[in-house]
Protein backbone atom coordinates (compact mmCIF):
# COMPACT_ATOMS: atom_id res chain seq x y z
CA UNK A 1 0.00 0.00 0.00
CA UNK A 2 1.16 3.31 -0.88
CA UNK A 3 1.48 6.57 1.02
CA UNK A 4 -0.86 9.44 0.63
CA UNK A 5 1.69 12.26 -0.88
CA UNK A 6 1.10 15.18 2.15
CA UNK A 7 2.06 18.96 1.01
CA UNK A 8 1.69 21.78 3.41
CA UNK A 9 -1.19 24.01 2.32
CA UNK A 10 -1.16 27.58 2.03
CA UNK A 11 -4.87 29.47 3.73
CA UNK A 12 -5.52 30.08 0.19
CA UNK A 13 -5.04 27.34 -2.15
CA UNK A 14 -7.81 25.66 -3.57
CA UNK A 15 -7.11 22.23 -4.56
CA UNK A 16 -9.47 18.97 -4.58
CA UNK A 17 -10.79 17.43 -1.27
CA UNK A 18 -8.29 14.81 0.19
CA UNK A 19 -9.25 11.75 -0.93
CA UNK A 20 -8.17 9.15 -3.81
CA UNK A 21 -5.92 10.90 -6.37
CA UNK A 22 -5.64 9.27 -9.67
CA UNK A 23 -1.85 8.47 -9.23
CA UNK A 24 -2.80 6.14 -6.20
CA UNK A 25 -5.20 4.60 -8.50
CA UNK A 26 -3.10 3.94 -11.34
CA UNK A 27 -0.05 2.65 -9.26
CA UNK A 28 -3.00 0.64 -7.13
CA UNK A 29 -1.81 -3.24 -7.63
CA UNK A 30 -3.85 -7.00 -6.75
CA UNK A 31 -2.58 -10.14 -6.01
CA UNK A 32 -2.63 -12.16 -9.02
CA UNK A 33 -4.65 -15.68 -8.60
CA UNK A 34 -5.15 -18.86 -10.09
CA UNK A 35 -8.24 -18.25 -12.69
CA UNK A 36 -8.24 -14.63 -11.45
CA UNK A 37 -9.22 -11.63 -13.67
CA UNK A 38 -7.18 -10.36 -16.54
CA UNK A 39 -5.15 -7.84 -15.22
CA UNK A 40 -4.55 -6.09 -18.33
CA UNK A 41 -8.24 -5.70 -18.44
CA UNK A 42 -7.76 -4.72 -14.27
CA UNK A 43 -5.38 -2.18 -15.30
CA UNK A 44 -6.94 -0.41 -18.59
CA UNK A 45 -10.33 -0.05 -16.05
CA UNK A 46 -8.45 1.63 -13.32
CA UNK A 47 -6.41 4.03 -16.05
CA UNK A 48 -10.17 5.00 -17.26
CA UNK A 49 -10.77 5.45 -13.94
CA UNK A 50 -7.87 7.48 -13.06
CA UNK A 51 -8.50 9.80 -15.79
CA UNK A 52 -11.94 10.53 -15.00
CA UNK A 53 -11.29 10.89 -11.52
CA UNK A 54 -8.86 13.86 -12.89
CA UNK A 55 -11.15 15.20 -15.03
CA UNK A 56 -13.74 15.26 -11.51
CA UNK A 57 -11.13 17.06 -9.76
CA UNK A 58 -9.57 19.49 -12.52
CA UNK A 59 -13.18 20.37 -12.83
CA UNK A 60 -14.13 20.93 -8.88
CA UNK A 61 -11.04 23.09 -8.43
CA UNK A 62 -11.78 25.31 -11.63
CA UNK A 63 -15.18 25.60 -9.87
CA UNK A 64 -13.73 26.84 -6.27
CA UNK A 65 -11.44 29.26 -8.09
CA UNK A 66 -14.24 30.44 -10.02
CA UNK A 67 -16.55 30.60 -6.60
CA UNK A 68 -13.49 32.22 -4.54
CA UNK A 69 -13.05 34.99 -7.10
CA UNK A 70 -17.15 36.03 -6.99
CA UNK A 71 -17.28 35.83 -3.19
CA UNK A 72 -14.11 38.61 -3.92
CA UNK A 73 -15.77 40.45 -5.96
CA UNK A 74 -19.09 40.64 -3.60
CA UNK A 75 -16.67 41.45 -0.79
CA UNK A 76 -15.43 44.33 -2.78
CA UNK A 77 -18.77 45.46 -3.96
CA UNK A 78 -19.98 45.25 -0.88
CA UNK A 79 -17.08 47.43 0.51
CA UNK A 80 -17.99 49.91 -2.18
CA UNK A 81 -21.82 50.09 -1.55
CA UNK A 82 -21.30 50.69 2.13
CA UNK A 83 -18.62 53.45 1.34
CA UNK A 84 -21.25 55.58 -0.94
CA UNK A 85 -23.95 55.22 1.77
CA UNK A 86 -21.76 56.81 4.71
CA UNK A 87 -21.28 59.97 3.27
CA UNK A 88 -25.13 60.44 2.17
Amino acid sequence: MTRRREEPRPADDVRPPQGIRPWQIRDRCFDVRRRGLDPVEIRAFLHQVADELTVAQTALAAVQEENVRIKNALRSWQSAQSANHRYR
